[in-house]
């Protein structure tokens, strides 16, 4: 059985994520969005270029980022998801670390929780199976305040996929149902250029883990690493989400929704 995100069915085809981040400090678009005004107008936006889903995040985890409070966090993400439930009947996710602003998110309207920190706090795991709501488990070595120093690994994927099946099995435990789970290999989140090449061409081994797989390379690092332009990462955003597609991941996390939208249906048309 397929997993649904709100109106959004997961049904073998690639689905495009927006992103919203509603903070002062994140990595490629931090600030911009940070007032309501800003931020109402990209969610507008974003509904109108195409979005299926919409990441809306209140804490950046870029590398060396400190976190917010809970109460900082709140007052960032709740009234942009109460906009969108005002506006439309798009699904929306939770981008949060924390149980309380998971919770409070939910009961706002969003319906799915993501999870950078990969369920490895109890009480998240707690509201996630007592709301009975899907979750996205991404993996991350270490913390954003910590994780790009020298992080380390035998078989990148090969450890990824152990890391993450230790956290479906905590999950199961504590009520939540594997199909209701969509595993995140984290780029970018304590892995080095090397690393992110390893997970990007064997991303199809992440499939089948659980209800979905979701591939979150937009914008990063690895990519102005590669194509020499640090501002200007649309060409290699695109390319990582295409390749994301073909690989058979079920959502592609991105910043650009229209021209990722617009590639992202060629590869659809195909399966």
């Amino acid at each position: 059985m397929s997993l649904t995100l709100g109106k959004l069915k997961l049904d073998g085809k690639c689905h495009v994520m927006g992103i919203l981040n509603v903070t002062p400090d994140s990595f490629y678009d931090g600030g911009w969005h940070f007032d309501n005004t800003n931020a109402q107008k990209r969610i507008e936006e974003m509904i109108a270029e195409g979005a299926e889903i919409i990441d809306i995040g209140g804490e950046s985890t870029r590398p060396g980022s400190k976190p917010v409070t809970v109460e900082e966090e709140l007052e960032r993400v709740i009234p942009a998801i109460r906009f969108i439930s005002k506006i439309s009947d798009i699904p929306i996710s939770i981008d949060t670390q924390k149980a309380e602003v998971a919770k409070k998110a939910v009961e706002a309207g969003a319906c799915v929780v993501n999870d950078v920190g990969g369920l490895r706090n109890t009480e998240m795991i707690q509201v996630v199976a007592e709301m009975q709501i899907p979750v996205i488990i991404m993996h991350m070595q270490g913390t954003p305040e910590n994780m790009q120093q020298n992080p380390q690994y035998g078989d990148v994927v090969e450890d990824i996929k152990e890391w993450l099946e230790e956290r479906i099995k905590a999950a199961e435990m504590a009520g939540i149902k594997r199909s209701g789970i969509i595993v995140d290999p984290g780029i970018g989140f304590g892995k080095n250029l090397k690393h992110n090449l390893e997970i990007l061409g064997r991303l199809d081994e992440f499939k089948g883990m659980s209800g979905g797989a979701l591939l979150g390379a937009s914008r990063k690092s690895f990519i102005a690493m590669m194509t020499g332009e640090d501002r200007d990462r649309l060409a290699g955003s695109l390319s990582a989400a295409m390749i994301g597609a073909t690989a058979g991941v079920d959502l592609v996390r991105v910043h650009d929704v229209k021209e990722t939208k617009k590639a992202i249906e060629t590869i659809n048309a195909l399966n």
